[in-house]
């Protein structure tokens, strides 16, 4: 039988405020948050430290309400090159313990620790003395969850914090994580959740002991990667550090100066977000078989859906169209929109050849429109933006 690895998730508590909390000492244990411009629709709260989460202030919230909570809340600006310098910092640090260290985002990080128990002990010690080293090195706590893959790991970290270690093996599969709530799962954002609920499926049991082909029917694949996750079937790979890989996705995403409302709006939206995927991809000589969408609701409800594609594509307008489907067929077009993505994934080459469709778009017609955008796009590079524009752009307020 194949051993169980150990893989840890190190979660950096409270990141920005932790890292300006250490360049701001007069604050002391008052309340403080760093957040956004509101001027620019980033007016939200981007991280918060223990005293003022104690007043209920959470991420992501916008700061007029956070400031509702917490009259004497000390606001403070971002400074993304210094949270920059500190997660190397605190990523070489994980390096002194293993070379499996996979990046979430600037200040989470997975470390497959299985080949190093021989050398710094079980799962468990491996997290403290990462916890210990942080703090005394860089004045900074980490919560850090140890489980038998990434999933549960991530749970694990996000259990208990601050600066805390928490194991979930095999043994608290039943009696601990498949009685959390089904929205504490990587990637189970709002909309999931509730089509979930909907569903009957509230728990992360619930979930690993529904029908495959229930839940199948209704996600598709992204159905089959719930399930596994939910029944610690998920074995994805910790990468190396520093490891240097061909990029697998193009994708933009853009909060509003406004929200956007009903489908002629969100489409416009859409025209904008698509534009910087489609140069980036023909830039690269790339085409995607693959497309996201993401919708963030105003009320920070959220929604990703993907479709795989007959043939790889790269231009704007199939970009828009797919996008628009897949925004049209899973979200509530009544619903103000705050942010839209659109990601462009499983590349392949431009000039891939694929099997053609006697009823499709005649590939001249194709290749013209391509050239014609490419065109675009490199006007657009010497000259700047304003050079050129398309006519769908020259009234939006977006």
């Amino acid at each position: 039988m194949e051993r169980d690895r150990t893989i840890l998730h190190c979660d950096l508590n409270g990141f920005y405020a932790s890292v300006e909390a250490l360049s701001h000492p007069e604050i002391g244990g008052k309340p403080m948050a760093v957040c956004g411009d509101p001027k620019l629709r980033h007016g939200i709260i981007l991280a918060k430290n223990e005293a003022a989460k104690k007043f209920g202030v959470s991420t992501g919230e916008p700061v007029f309400r956070a400031k509702r909570k917490c009259p004497d809340l000390v606001l403070l600006e971002p400074h993304h090159e210094k949270y920059a310098e500190y997660s190397r910092k605190v990523n070489a640090i994980y390096a002194r313990f293993t070379d499996r260290i996979e990046p979430f985002g600037i200040d989470e990080s997975w470390l497959d620790v299985s080949a190093s128990l021989s050398l710094f002990g079980g799962g468990a010690e491996i997290a403290d003395k990462i916890r210990e080293t942080v703090k005394a090195e860089l004045g900074l706590t980490v919560s850090v969850g140890v489980s038998f893959n990434k999933t549960f790991a991530k749970l694990g970290s996000d259990y208990k914090k601050p600066d805390a270690t928490t194991v979930f093996g095999r043994g608290q599969v039943e009696s601990i994580i498949h009685k959390l709530p089904v929205g504490d799962m990587l990637f189970v954002g709002r909309s999931t959740v509730e089509t979930l609920r909907r569903m009957g499926i509230r728990t992360i049991g619930d979930l690993a002991h529904a029908d495959e082909k229930f839940v199948v029917r209704r996600f598709g694949k992204f159905g089959k990667d719930l399930l596994a996750a939910a029944r610690g079937e998920e074995n994805s790979p910790v990468a190396y550090y520093g490891e240097e890989n061909e990029a697998k996705s193009v994708g933009n995403s853009i909060t509003f100066r406004r929200d956007l409302c009903g489908l002629a709006d969100i489409r416009a939206g859409l025209e904008v977000v698509a534009e910087k995927v489609a140069r980036r991809l023909m830039r690269d000589n790339l085409k995607c078989w693959v497309i996201h969408a993401v919708v963030k609701g105003a009320d920070f409800s959220y929604m990703t859906r993907q479709m795989r594609l007959d043939k790889p594509v790269n231009s704007r307008r199939e970009l828009i169209e797919t996008a628009e489907k897949l925004v049209r067929d899973n979200w509530d077009l009544s619903a103000p929109v705050r942010m839209l993505g659109i990601t462009g994934s499983s590349l392949a080459a431009a000039d891939t050849p694929v099997q053609g469709d006697l009823f499709a778009t005649p590939p001249e017609t194709d290749k013209r429109s391509e050239k014609a955008e490419s065109a675009f796009y490199k006007i657009r590079e010497k000259f700047g933006k304003g050079a050129i524009r398309f006519g769908t752009s020259l009234d939006s307020d977006l």
